[in-house]
């Protein structure tokens, strides 16, 4: 018998193979530039942040006069207003009052000290060191020229009263150029008697100069110029 051929057909076709998915290559995220900037504008905050506040850090709070202070008055709480300042050399610091510590209890101004300025420490002494003395003085309204308050500079003059006392220079001050501590107002104090009271910061020669000169003239009256 002869062979009989058999057709098997073609041989089927082996399924396509899928192609792998593309991948983007990834910077690892060290790398990232982006990265990097962040951290910069990071630092940059936190260092302007830390000057700013170390900046603020730097002003300490000294005394400062609340009004015109003159010389020889004592210095008194009331008078301060507390002031803060930033030094460049942290070692002016010790030329001015800190708040932090306390104001010397017997402690006057051996120069005036204008309003809104930082008191020196070079500018106090001891009331006991102070060669001013404070003076009052008993004024009649007439003879006090000008307005005067407390800083006022003035002149003292004792004039003779009717002439008499011939000796005496009733035109030279016998008191020049000292400062007004206080003065009471028209009614206060002296009221009955229709006189102004000043009290005055006056040099320890000076005050013994006055009342040896008021204790020599009979009828001795009491004139005050206001200088300025």
């Amino acid at each position: 018998m002869p062979p009989v051929a058999i057709d098997l057909g073609t041989p089927p076709a082996a399924p396509p193979t899928s192609a792998p998915a593309a991948t983007r290559t990834r910077t690892p995220g060290w790398r990232d530039p982006r990265l990097w900037v962040g951290v910069v504008v990071v630092a940059g905050s936190v260092l302007l942040g830390a000057r700013v506040v170390g900046a603020a850090d730097d002003t300490v709070t000294v005394w400062a006069a609340a009004e015109e202070l003159p010389a020889g008055a004592p210095l008194r709480p009331d008078d301060l207003v507390a002031a803060r300042v930033r030094f460049a050399d942290e070692a002016d610091l010790a030329a001015y009052l800190p708040t932090s510590q306390e104001l010397p209890a017997d402690a006057v101004l051996g120069r005036s000290v204008g309003a809104g300025e930082l008191v020196p420490g070079a500018a106090l002494g001891a009331g006991s060191d102070s060669d001013l003395l404070q003076l009052a003085v008993a004024v009649e309204p007439e003879q006090l020229a000008g307005a005067v308050a407390a800083g006022s500079r003035v002149n003292v003059y004792l004039v003779a009263r009717g002439g008499g006392d011939r000796g005496h220079d009733s035109g030279e001050p016998v008191l020049e150029d000292v400062v007004v501590l206080d003065a009471a107002a028209a009614d206060d104090g002296y009221a009955a008697s229709g006189l102004r009271r000043l009290v005055l910061a006056v040099p320890e020669d000076d005050a013994g100069r006055y009342y040896g000169l008021l204790g020599s003239l009979t009828d001795p009256l009491v004139s005050v110029a206001v200088r300025g």
